[in-house]
């Protein structure tokens, strides 16, 4: 018998019971099911034995995603944030010049 918030979630085979808030059991599930995803693949890539190995080579290739994607995302900022100040500049620039003129 579970408890109003645990949660089971099925990862590769084995049944694991989560405490989690109720606001929370969505992601957790989602977040279960990622991974069991993702550890399928290497286990059937054939290339890794061990629930122990494949668990660390997914949690490897997920943390390198993650890593990669927030370095993407970092950039995206520094180049918008570049922009911003590119179009402020003409913006004063513009405005500069309109006074000028008068």
């Amino acid at each position: 018998m579970t408890q109003p918030n645990t949660v089971t979630v099925h990862i590769l085979d084995k049944d694991y019971c989560i405490n989690c808030p109720p606001e929370e059991r969505a992601n957790l599930e989602s977040a279960a099911r990622y991974l069991d995803g993702k550890m399928r693949e290497i286990r059937m890539s054939g290339k890794v034995i061990g629930a122990d190995r494949v668990a660390v080579m997914a949690a490897l290739n997920i943390t390198h995603d993650l890593l990669h994607r927030q370095q993407h995302l970092d950039q995206q900022a520094s180049s918008t944030r570049d922009q911003v100040r590119d179009l402020l500049d003409r913006v004063d620039q513009a405005l500069a010049a309109d006074q000028d003129g008068h």
